[in-house]
């Protein structure tokens, strides 16, 4: 794995608002206290989500990306950025494919972070299709597309975007976790940024109490001590 020392940029590229926070909000803010630069890139506006549809589409996507800024603002992220695909009809493509290289030599970061590609036979809420598309999505553009030149040359002749390796991706949502963060310090903070997604959790009864039972169940899984709180991941090495 990398070492902390070497991770300074970090790009968590999700499906929609609110799945950077159920991912990794937690590990995000312990980032952000070190120091390090991470960038938001959210494929889809969420058009598609909400509890209670008083809003149209339009509607529900400028409050979505509303609540994703305020719920960045939480973990100590500014810099978002939005593709405004359309919520539940992402594909792998590739155009996605070359929007998501075009934000990884922006961006340039060591880190990525995203979806897990598979579904999830023991847990089914993170492998919305959306969600597996835009995985897939990233780890092509990770590894081939990112780093080679020739891989949609427009970018680099004429956006000046040279090519770049990230280092290393890890997925969220998979049922094959190899790395876990304490976010026992932070757990405050992950629970803040998730409730700024008021459209889609304040119907939910005792969603704070879920949230930190899922934590601890990470933390249980890790070996952590009692009382702590936990992030999982798949490690995958791209350099």
């Amino acid at each position: 794995m990398l070492p902390e020392s070497e991770i300074d940029r970090v790009l968590v590229v999700s499906a929609h608002p609110d799945d950077a926070d159920f991912g990794s909000a937690g590990t995000v803010a312990l980032f952000g206290e070190r120091g390090v630069k991470v960038t938001y890139l959210m494929v889809t506006d969420g058009d598609a989500g909400g509890n209670e549809r008083t809003l149209d589409n339009s509607g529900m996507a400028e409050l979505r990306r509303a609540e994703q800024i305020a719920a960045a603002k939480c973990v100590g992220v500014t810099d978002l950025r939005f593709l405004a695909y359309p919520d539940g009809a992402v594909v792998a493509s590739l155009e996605l494919r070359k929007a998501i290289t075009r934000v990884i030599r922006q961006v340039r970061p060591d880190l990525v972070i995203t979806h897990h590609p598979d579904r999830n036979y023991q847990f089914i809420a993170p492998s919305h299709p959306d969600h597996r598309a835009v995985g897939g999505c990233t780890l092509d553009a990770v590894y081939p597309d990112a780093r080679n030149p020739y891989a949609f040359p427009e970018l680099l002749l004429e956006e000046g975007l040279e090519a770049w390796t990230a280092r290393e991706v890890w997925l969220v949502g998979g049922s094959t976790p190899n790395h876990y963060v304490d976010i026992t310090d932070v757990i405050d903070r992950r629970l803040a940024a998730l409730q700024s997604h008021v459209s889609q959790v304040a119907h939910v009864e005792g969603f704070a109490d879920f949230i930190k039972g899922r934590s601890a169940a990470w933390a249980e899984r890790a070996g952590f001590a009692e009382g702590r709180y936990a992030e999982g991941f798949q490690v995958v090495a791209t350099a």
